[in-house]
């Protein structure tokens, strides 16, 4: 029993944990916005577009979580803004120059990060290393959690009108660009929070799995975006500690465990469940062949 408990006897688990807790409920929290906004294409354009803004403010600044942190916003930044700028001057679409800044920035991210005066391995963006969190990335993640969630549960209603009736919520004086701005704000500072944990590669899949897992579980609103937060909680710190248990790279643990919930939700999900449907069906065939039997003894009877 001593080997369950040793992870926790480790100052650098400890904090490993707490970063994993904050960061994975924060995304998982937002990613109920970008499921109902159908916003996925989008959120993983913007976590590889992270890559150059990492090697920059390495090859400028330091290695310093404060230096990612902001060259890898200053990058997702241009990436959205310079596809939007594209899609309403030429007759490319949004989705399209999306596709195409977010290739060229991973790709000259691959390339600038060799220019770093700093030893730094491209796998360690890519894939995270959630232990490898200092003090200053949990101060980062706290931040982004204490500004996101709060203002997110306030603007609750607001967004449930944005997300499901756009126009009602103009009617009403709602800001609808304004909170679809701040709320894609919130997700882009969620993914770089993301970024020491899962790296840029699985950040989507810390984004989107959790509140997936719960769309396939409960219609409720609310529960859509608390659930997801807890969800992405819980998966993150039990794929941690998988990850410690077993010897294995902590970010894949961690994005193969919300996978595996995910498909567990899928197939065993009591109501949207793809076996508890077909249940369900031959039950209803069944009931209805006995029933269609009864009927046809009871007229031969007479």
């Amino acid at each position: 029993m001593s080997i369950l408990w040793e992870p926790f006897t480790h100052e650098f688990m400890q904090r490993a944990l707490l970063g994993c807790a904050l960061i994975g409920f924060t995304n998982g929290f937002l990613g109920a916005y970008v499921l109902l906004r159908r916003m996925a294409l989008m959120a993983d354009a913007l976590s590889h577009s992270l890559l150059p803004g990492l090697a920059l403010g390495v090859i400028f600044f330091g290695l310093t979580p404060f230096s990612l942190f902001f060259g890898a916003l200053a990058a997702a930044l241009f990436v959205a803004l310079g596809a939007a700028v594209i899609s309403r001057s030429s007759r490319v679409k949004e989705e399209v120059s999306l596709g195409i800044l977010y290739t060229v920035a991973f790709a000259a991210g691959a390339v600038l990060i060799t220019f770093a005066p700093t030893r730094v391995s491209l796998l360690h963006y890519l894939f995270g290393n959630v232990l490898g969190q200092g003090t200053s990335d949990l101060w980062i993640a706290w931040s982004v959690a204490l500004v996101t969630l709060p203002t997110m549960a306030i603007l609750q209603r607001p967004l449930f009108l944005l997300l499901f009736e756009p126009n009602v919520a103009r009617a009403q004086g709602v800001r609808v660009d304004a909170i679809s701005l701040l709320a894609t704000g919130f997700v882009v500072l969620a993914m770089i929070s993301a970024l020491q944990a899962v790296g840029v590669v699985l950040a989507l899949g810390l984004l989107i799995a959790p509140a997936a897992t719960i769309y396939l579980l409960s219609d409720r609103f609310e529960w859509l975006f608390w659930g997801g937060g807890l969800l992405g909680a819980f998966g993150s710190c039990v794929g941690l500690l998988l990850s410690y248990w077993f010897g294995l790279p902590s970010g894949p643990c961690i994005a193969l465990l919300l996978g595996l919930l995910f498909g567990a939700a899928y197939l065993f999900g009591p109501r949207y469940g793809v076996l508890p449907r077909l249940w369900r069906r031959k039950r209803h065939f069944h009931e209805e062949s006995l029933e269609r039997w009864g009927a046809e003894r009871s007229q031969s009877a007479k």
